[in-house]
């Protein structure tokens, strides 16, 4: 199990969860029907700690270069498992360089410009502090951390603390820190998995894992995919709030409705601000992202869900990202939109 305080992941209105696997929706697949023509394949699975849906117009079977993929990415990032590069490099001595893949590379270049860019509400040294608020693998939620382990969890978070040398591929760390890469690790697997189905000349796909997904082509009946953004209401769990039609794209959501406890009338999300060291207390129910990459929109996502709705959406806006905010009023949901994401067409349910 890996990556499950991770908000939302897409699932087919056909499909069925695993058993005893956490499954988290925020994003719906609108189908006029749960079968495909023959052509098209349909892999699923358990993985990083929820599931992975393919829907895939392929020329040949793909579905044991998905498993062999997947399992370079869980060996590379999960933090569940702990034998993988990550979790050695959590235990690892500090000034130590430990090789790691020229993949975790990437991804830990990309977090450290989200970083940078979002001015610390993104940050992969998160991962103390998701630990210590029980939302990583112990899962251990109550009661609350008291404000001294808090403090003492936030002194260890910090992006520039995290080294990365190019020739060869290699990490190290100049304080003690625990990198948690869930906010982006799965949709760094899910342009992975991209990469599997092109090589083996899939002209149309569409694949998720835990809330991150990226489309080609078009679906069955030969129109661009549509996604329904999930309602974010506990309560209302797989209603939608509004559809996406999406091709040649990647798209994530991040929101604080599914993945939260309650202690003494006090509602705690997952979403963790790093630079305070408490989970986010804004009115932001969710925010959605589409982008060329998932990993990108993964991340993006994440840093907007901290940001919050104001800050979020002059952010979301300055970086010409396509985003949705749905915030909670008195008067119940609000939608925003940036300009990019208002020029799409959108469809309500």
């Amino acid at each position: 199990m890996f990556f499950c305080h991770k908000t939302a992941p897409v699932t087919s209105i056909c499909w069925q969860p695993i058993a005893g696997v956490a499954l988290f929706v925020a994003l719906l697949i609108i189908a006029s029907g749960c079968e495909a023509p023959a052509e098209y394949h349909h892999y699923h699975g358990a993985t990083m700690g929820t599931q992975y849906r393919i829907t895939a117009n392929c020329p040949v079977d793909a579905s044991a270069a998905v498993v062999r993929e997947l399992r370079v990415v869980n060996s590379d990032m999960s933090t569940y498992l702990v034998d993988s590069t990550i979790s050695k490099f959590n235990r690892a001595p500090v000034g130590t360089w430990l090789p790691v893949s020229p993949s975790l590379i990437k991804v830990i270049e990309v977090a450290a410009e989200l970083s940078k860019a979002s001015g610390g509400a993104f940050d992969v040294t998160v991962g103390g502090l998701v630990n210590l608020w029980g939302f990583g693998p112990n899962g251990d939620r109550s009661p609350p951390p008291d404000h001294e382990a808090i403090g003492k969890a936030r002194s260890e978070v910090g992006y520039a603390r995290l080294l990365v040398r190019q020739e060869p591929p290699g990490l190290a760390k100049t304080h003690a820190l625990y990198v948690d890469l869930s906010a982006i690790a799965k949709g760094y697997g899910v342009d992975r998995l991209s990469e599997v189905l092109d090589d083996a000349r899939c002209p149309d796909y569409l694949i998720d894992i835990g809330g991150e997904v990226r489309a080609r082509g078009t679906n069955a009946a030969g129109e661009d995919w549509r996604i329904g953004i999930e309602v974010p209401d506990s309560t209302r769990l797989g209603s939608i709030q509004r559809v996406l039609s999406l091709s040649n794209e990647a798209v994530a959501t991040s929101g604080d409705y599914r993945n939260f406890f309650e202690e003494r009338g006090q509602r705690y999300s997952h979403t963790i601000d790093p630079r305070t060291g408490y989970p986010v207390t804004h009115d932001l129910a969710s925010v959605t992202v589409i982008h060329e990459s998932a990993m990108w929109a993964d991340g993006y996502a994440t840093a907007l869900n901290v940001l919050g709705p104001v800050r979020g959406l002059e952010f979301a806006t300055d970086h010409e990202l396509a985003a949705l905010f749905v915030v909670r009023t008195e008067n119940g949901f609000e939608e925003r939109y940036t300009p990019a994401m208002r020029a799409r067409s959108m469809v309500s349910e």
